[in-house]
């Protein structure tokens, strides 16, 4: 019997490029800043919308292609789980944080400076020192790479070494 359940599932727009780092280790972390808004109605039939902003953090292969790939504006789906952190700054004064932990990324058709539309779909290994390369999520549709009018790449060329 499970203890309990941890999980997150956005649709929103990136506020800002990723900005991704690396680990002594060499893993990707990269972090989004995602918009999400809802729209209801007040007493008086006004539409009132609220935006929410959430902190999102994407490790390994994951990362790397997110940092590769999204941009400022593009709409995107995060599944994960949340995760609070607190530290005590150089002033003695404790800060809180909260992030949603991706595990799944799919890039979605709208938005983004120079998106192409559509996207693909990404699910983070674990989170070890070693990045894994992501596996296509299961409802995704598979894309067939077209064959080469010629053989001008070579045979060091592989399919593996595209992201999607």
């Amino acid at each position: 019997m499970a203890r309990g359940v941890n999980k997150v599932i956005l649709v929103g727009n990136l506020g800002n490029d990723p900005e991704t780092k690396y680990t002594q280790g060499g893993m990707a972390v990269t972090t989004l800043s995602l918009a999400t808004t809802s729209v209801r109605k007040d007493r008086d039939g006004n539409t009132q919308e609220r935006t929410e902003w959430h902190r999102v953090k994407l490790f390994g292969k994951l990362g790397e292609i997110a940092g590769e790939y999204l941009r400022k504006g593009r709409q995107v789906y995060i599944e994960g789980s949340i995760r609070y952190d607190k530290f005590t700054g150089q002033d003695g004064v404790e800060k809180y944080f909260t992030d949603i932990v991706a595990d799944e990324m799919q890039m979605l058709g709208g938005g983004g400076e120079g998106s192409g539309g559509g996207g693909g779909g990404f699910r983070g290994g674990d989170r070890s020192e070693r990045p894994s390369r992501p596996a296509a999520r299961q409802d995704a549709p598979r894309r067939e790479a077209p064959p080469a009018k010629s053989n001008d790449f070579g045979d060091d060329f592989a399919d593996d070494d595209i992201p999607f």
